[in-house]
């Protein structure tokens, strides 16, 4: 299913989305009557649209874990062979949730760890953003009830953009904050994944593990410090900016959705004891064309952001990529040319944790350490849609 990209005029450096490619029909095909699956595949590339986001900074982060540590061993069990898992995703161990934990229980902790880094009273949080796709309930949404159990005054929404949300929902927030319309946006990646996987899928199952993860958006600068006049970038649109997200670029390809996705228990197919029993409400994941999917898409959207930015590898102090599978980001780390020892990776420990795994190695790596005011950090998160998200962040 690898495609080329199709054949387009040199990207030019303009702040906002306009003149970006999307995705679509086949030129010249006929979409009556047909699904953009069915119709589309193999036949169209989506390069995404690019932007860019200053005035902000991620002012604290935090992440929250389950206790139960599932090792590979653990599975032996169930028929999963510890050295497959090892040798063709580099993940030796994940963690699950207690049955009586839900994915809110995860937000609660991460929020109040990264609030607690930030050094940011709940009453000072004016917008919750949680990326989810393993909500407590459909309604009301894990955000409500996050904001509900912090006692926070604020409006709060869930989006739903699976290993790609953390980086759809980071953006969203930046753009409130940016315009000045929120001053602490909390935005939380969070996914109960071991709830989603079929235990008899030999090949799935071990791949997931459950996370939150949080990080508190900003203004770049201290309101007071900003005059009234005045607001980040506005003297030159077309300036290079200089703080916030330097560079972003968000994109789907929904005609490839069927290769990872939960066909029952929405308006489509409800979830009836019949599809229960057949197991129709359990992840299902062509692994070999996502995964030639995932190495095109972090490839293509990372140079596009690079030359957006006007940045080369070099420049980047950090590189945190979705952690779905060690040979992607070793791939990623080999088309990019990036110095192998800026790349953080913690999914040997975590698993893919959906859109927990970037902000949960991002709060790692600030424990760690591995960043500093001014550094530049590349995160670029990609999965079920499918869509994907990558950014740089002036930190």
């Amino acid at each position: 299913m690898h495609t080329e990209p199709a054949n387009e005029p040199p990207r030019t450096s303009v702040p906002s989305a306009k003149n970006q490619t999307s995705g679509g029909s086949p030129a010249g095909g006929d979409s009556s009557g047909t699904t953009g699956a069915v119709h589309a595949r193999g036949t169209v590339t989506a390069r995404g649209r690019l932007g860019q986001i200053g005035g902000i900074r991620i002012a604290g982060t935090g992440s929250y874990v389950p206790e139960n540590c599932v090792t590979n061993e653990d599975l032996a069990a169930l028929g999963c062979d510890s050295d497959w898992i090892i040798r063709r995703t580099g993940i030796r161990e994940r963690r699950h949730a207690a049955p009586d934990q839900a994915t809110s229980d995860m937000c609660y902790e991460a929020a109040r760890r990264c609030l607690e880094n930030a050094g940011v009273k709940v009453e000072d949080i004016d917008l919750i953003v949680v990326a989810t796709i393993t909500p407590d309930t459909p309604t009301p949404s894990t955000a409500c009830q996050v904001q509900s159990r912090l006692g926070a005054s604020a409006p709060a929404i869930d989006l739903s953009a699976a290993c790609s949300g953390f980086t759809y929902a980071l953006v969203t927030a930046a753009q409130f904050v940016a315009t000045g319309n929120a001053e602490n946006a909390l935005v939380i990646g969070a996914d109960l994944m071991s709830r989603t996987i079929d235990p008899e899928d030999k090949k799935i199952f071990p791949l997931f593990g459950d996370a939150a993860a949080a990080a508190l958006v900003t203004p770049s600068h201290p309101a007071s410090d900003v005059p009234e006049e005045t607001t980040p970038q506005a003297a030159d649109d077309n300036a290079p900016l200089t703080d916030g997200i330097i560079a972003y670029q968000l994109g789907s390809e929904g005609c490839f959705g069927d290769m990872l996705c939960i066909n029952a228990g929405g308006s489509r197919q409800p979830l009836t004891p019949e599809r229960f029993e057949a197991g129709e409400h359990y992840m299902k994941m062509d692994g070999r064309g996502v995964f030639k999917w995932a190495v095109r898409v972090v490839d293509e959207s990372a140079k596009d952001v690079m030359a957006h930015a006007g940045l080369s590898p070099d420049d980047l102090s950090l590189l945190i990529l979705h952690q779905a599978n060690q040979r992607i980001i070793d791939s990623a780390v080999s088309d990019l040319g990036v110095d192998p020892s800026k790349v953080f990776v913690n999914l040997d420990r975590f698993g893919n944790t959906s859109a927990a795994s970037i902000p949960l190695a991002l709060d790692e790596a600030v424990q760690a350490g591995r960043l500093k005011r001014g550094d530049l950090v590349l995160m670029s998160g990609f999965g079920a849609g499918l869509a994907w998200g990558t950014l740089i962040l002036r930190w």
